[in-house]
């Protein structure tokens, strides 16, 4: 038996394409499965919950969304019992199938998930922030800052649907950096790495915690991130001057690994993070709120994935 969750709407309803190829396979394989559409935020991680909690025989899980998606059925996700993921990418970045080259075709994809030669144990990080200390996981990347500005006006801007109707998607996450860029404030702050190490910064743009090399439909923020090490890679970006963001920005969008001036790495388990005036926090584009501090850690090989 196959849980599917799928979300019709990822991507201005390439979603819903996606699952009628998928369901017409299915049934002419005469594959046993059931189906859960999401319908609002919030849906998938329910589902999730639902289908995981208290149970303790083996069960697939497979995903049809964006990043966003994935998000929420990890967040939901109880790991009591076997609980295998597999993944089709539905959504306009799918930062998570580009890191682990799951296949674009859905039809290609559901054939390596009914038919499994790999699986792998991934890594996935959880971050912590508010006066409740609320947490969520993330498969891909969280981070605090301009990024996570850009995935908050993603989540309503126009722009982004008409692009995402003519499979121009990617292309609104520059022109939604370019609009952040030219609003974003730098702020003082710092970062404790595994409780020991303290690094102070005048000008943070943004701070990005990755799991995966990849966030923003593309951006390589971490060339060196390992889903599978147990270590978080965070990225630091600080400049004074805004316009020095641009070279950045392009460098990461071309996928270059040559560590441009204004941005450094780390590798640690866990981090705390804290900036003087607040910023937007994200998790796999997920907005957590508007905070000035968070708390990011690693738990190490927890996710059974079909690759």
């Amino acid at each position: 038996m196959y849980f599917f969750i799928v979300n019709p709407n990822s991507r201005c309803g390439w979603g819903e394409k996606v699952w009628k190829k998928l369901k017409k396979l299915l049934e002419q394989k005469a594959v046993e499965y059931e189906c859960y559409l999401t319908e609002k935020a919030g849906d998938a991680s329910m589902l999730a919950r639902s289908l995981t909690e208290g149970v303790r025989e083996p069960r697939v899980i497979v995903v049809v969304g964006g990043d966003g998606t994935f998000n929420e059925v990890l967040d939901g996700l109880a790991f009591g019992g076997m609980i295998t993921l597999g993944y089709i990418p539905a959504g306009s970045g799918n930062d998570l199938a580009r890191s682990l080259k799951l296949p674009s075709n859905p039809v290609k994809g559901l054939k390596r998930i009914l038919s499994p030669k790999h699986h792998q144990l991934l890594d996935y990080g959880v971050i912590t922030f508010g006066k409740e200390a609320e947490h969520r996981r993330f498969a891909v990347s969280s981070g605090i800052g301009m990024d996570a500005a850009v995935c908050s006006n993603l989540l309503e801007s126009p722009t982004r649907k008409r692009l995402n109707r003519v499979h121009l998607g990617k292309l609104s996450y520059i022109v939604i950096g370019i609009k952040q860029l030219i609003l974003a404030r730098p702020s003082k702050g710092c970062l404790i790495l595994d409780g020991v190490k303290k690094v102070e910064f005048n000008h943070i743009c943004f701070i990005s915690v990755h799991i995966h090399p990849f966030e923003g439909g593309g951006f390589l923020f971490a060339p060196k991130a390992d889903y599978k090490d147990g270590m978080l890679s965070v990225c630091v970006v600080s400049q004074k001057n805004k316009l020095k963001l641009i070279p950045i920005l392009l460098s990461a969008l071309l996928k270059e690994k040559k560590r441009k001036k204004g941005v450094r790495i780390y590798d640690c388990r866990e981090a705390s993070f804290h900036v003087e005036n607040p910023m937007p926090v994200h998790a796999d584009g997920e907005i957590c709120g508007t905070w000035t501090d968070i708390q990011a850690e690693c738990i190490e090989r927890k996710i059974r994935m079909i690759v």
